[in-house]
């Protein structure tokens, strides 16, 4: 057992069934992705401001013209010529200006938005519980995270001036049409209903493809994350399992073309009629003029502007009606961020943290009557533990399989908090301890050892980001792995690999223990450090982690009995209660259960 807080995997199902149901699919009310925008109020209105001033001036292009042909044509009046020609001219050139003022505004802010939304999801997400990132694939938090968030993007740079801009042409035009002639106006309005229902049945076919499309997509991003990362390749290779794996992706990737399809043809025909059906629009309006019964005595000025708004006021009412259909497009995407968003943080940090300076913590470990239970589970992993550990001791913890021992260091670091009882460091109660304080007084070095993907110098400095290379090296020293990197030709600034692949095991957990070294913390878990190397690889490693216990309060989940014979106290595990504890000697000598294990350790029979 790790320290990642597994709980059953009947619980796991259950859960993840529930998030698929919570997070894919629920509605998002508006009113909290208005939310999103509050910060941006002033700029918000600042935009709306342009939008409406770039619509209202737009409006005088129709009656310049009509002036040109009824008044400043026909009586040669070279003077109204000159205003109204260069009148069009001047209000072209003022949209345009408003325009681009408005692309700016309206491009930065919706950038803006996006940005703290991905960040409120990567910094919650960060906060959630190690059950949660075990039962979630890494391509479906990169989906949501990025893809989904981008596909919004679209929707919340253009929305709000879609719809100041829109609206306020639409209303302004359809006044102006009825004050030019009120005849015409009803003929032209009369294709809005039609309208408004072909666009929302083509906006509620595009919803469901879009949602399916997403999750064909996260399945594609895990399976990328999975199959073409070290471990996942290295899997694929040894089992033959690749031909396979390429035509499950192959799958995926046909569904998603084909949804791709459909998005792009749904609702294709509708629309494609509705676009005859405004193109004849216009000759109806001629039509219409030519009889003396609906014209009502138009002139060619008139009927020319009214023509040219006509054609305007379809364009923003289509714009106002493709919003809504971006709209209820993106709640699908919606569904999935703020799903995200409304996970309960399982292990909340404290409202009002107690001070708690590394350089005045002595050490002093103490677990009081802890219980813990995984979610969902009928039985305690540990019951009633009462565990002691004074500044500067070693306390290691022995069991079979299953008996609590990575549990009770889980619960040590605060990945999840007790179902019952109390852990203190100093006696203040980890649950009044800032997160980040506690991860500078807690280091943690377990069998499988984390390295990013980067250089050997920013990997040490995760845990001091000051560190100068001087204290690089003398950590490097200290873990016994100083030489190794010294041989390398970029020595410090030496790129890893994936997970760590261009170093063996033991390197890589001697770098781990240089990079505790570096932290300095004053308690220190050691989680099956050695279990996973061989002897002479142990050899070395334990030399390392000799010198990183000095003066630390350790707690040492063991594996090799033969590690932990000088610890201050054993204290034996089985199914998460407290059975034996005492020295190594002791232990022996009363030829109980630690015996045993002992017994079993010497022919290499003792298992996590």
């Amino acid at each position: 057992m790790g320290m990642g807080m597994g709980g059953p995997d009947r619980a796991a199902r259950k859960v993840d069934a529930a998030d698929r149901a919570q997070l894919a699919e629920s509605p998002v009310p508006a009113s909290r992705i208005l939310e999103l925008f509050r910060p941006h109020t002033a700029k918000l209105a600042l935009l709306l401001v342009t939008v409406v001033a770039a619509s209202v001036v737009g409006l005088a292009q129709p009656f310049l013209l009509r002036s040109v042909i009824d008044e400043a044509l026909p009586t040669s009046n070279t003077q109204l010529l000159i205003f109204d020609t260069g009148g069009m001219v001047g209000v072209a050139a003022l949209t345009a200006l408003l325009g681009v003022a408005q692309t700016v505004l309206s491009t930065r802010m919706g950038n803006r938005v996006m940005h703290d939304l991905r960040v409120r999801v990567f910094e919650h997400l960060q906060r959630q519980s190690m059950a949660f990132f075990k039962r979630t694939r890494g391509g479906e938090i990169q989906s949501r995270l990025l893809q989904d968030i981008a596909g919004m993007q679209g929707v919340m740079t253009t929305v709000a001036t879609s719809i100041a801009s829109n609206l306020t042409t639409a209303v302004a035009t359809g006044v102006a049409m009825v004050a030019l002639n009120w005849r015409m106006s009803l003929i032209s309005l009369a294709i809005l209903p039609p309208a408004v229902w072909v666009t929302r049945r083509v906006a509620l076919v595009r919803r469901d493809l879009i949602s399916q499309r997403q999750r064909t997509l996260a399945d594609l991003h895990s399976q990328v994350d999975e199959g073409l990362g070290v471990n996942g390749a290295l899997l694929a290779k040894t089992l033959g399992s690749s031909g396979r794996r390429v035509e499950a992706f192959a799958a995926a990737s046909e569904q998603l073309s084909e949804l791709d399809y459909r998005s792009q043809l749904a609702g294709r025909w509708r629309m494609a009629l509705m676009q005859v059906i405004f193109a004849a629009i216009p000759a109806v309006i001629y039509l219409a003029a030519g009889f003396p019964q609906t014209s009502g005595g138009i002139s060619i000025g008139t009927l020319v502007a009214f023509t040219a708004l006509q054609g305007a006021i379809f364009r923003p009412i289509m714009g106002l009606l493709n919003v809504g259909a971006q709209w209820i497009g993106s709640l699908a995407l919606m569904s999935r961020i703020f799903g995200y968003l409304d996970l309960p943080v399982e292990v909340q940090p404290p409202a009002n943290p107690v001070p708690f300076p590394r350089d005045g913590v002595r050490g002093e470990v103490r677990f009081s009557g802890v219980s813990y239970r995984y979610p969902d589970a009928d039985v305690d992993v540990l019951v009633d533990v009462d565990l002691h550990v004074s500044p500067g001791e070693t306390l290691a913890l022995v069991g079979e399989t299953g008996s609590g021992k990575s549990t009770v260091g889980a619960l040590l670091v605060r990945l999840a908090d007790p179902t019952a009882g109390r852990i203190t460091i100093d006696g203040v109660d980890l649950r009044d301890i800032a997160p980040a304080d506690l991860a500078r007084v807690i280091g943690v070095v377990t069998q499988e050892t984390y390295l990013a993907h980067t250089s050997i110098a920013e990997n040490l400095r995760e845990a001091k980001p000051d560190a100068t290379d001087a204290e690089l090296w003398a950590a490097l020293d200290a873990a016994q792995v100083d030489e190794v990197v010294r041989a390398l030709p970029d020595g410090l600034e030496t790129v890893v690999g994936a997970r760590g692949h261009r170093f063996s095991g033991g390197e890589r957990q001697r770098i781990a223990v240089a990079r505790t070294l570096l932290g300095n913390p004053r308690v220190l878990i050691l989680d099956e450090a050695t279990s996973a190397l061989d002897n002479e690889t142990e050899r070395e490693l334990q030399t390392a982690l000799d010198r990183l216990i000095v003066g630390r309060t350790t707690v040492t989940i063991a594996h090799r009995l033969s590690t932990i014979a000088g610890a201050d106290e054993i204290v034996v595990l089985d199914h998460g209660r407290v059975i034996e504890r005492g020295t190594h000697a002791g232990l022996i000598a009363q030829g109980g259960a630690y015996a045993a294990l002992a017994h079993g350790d010497s022919r290499g029979g003792v298992q996590e």
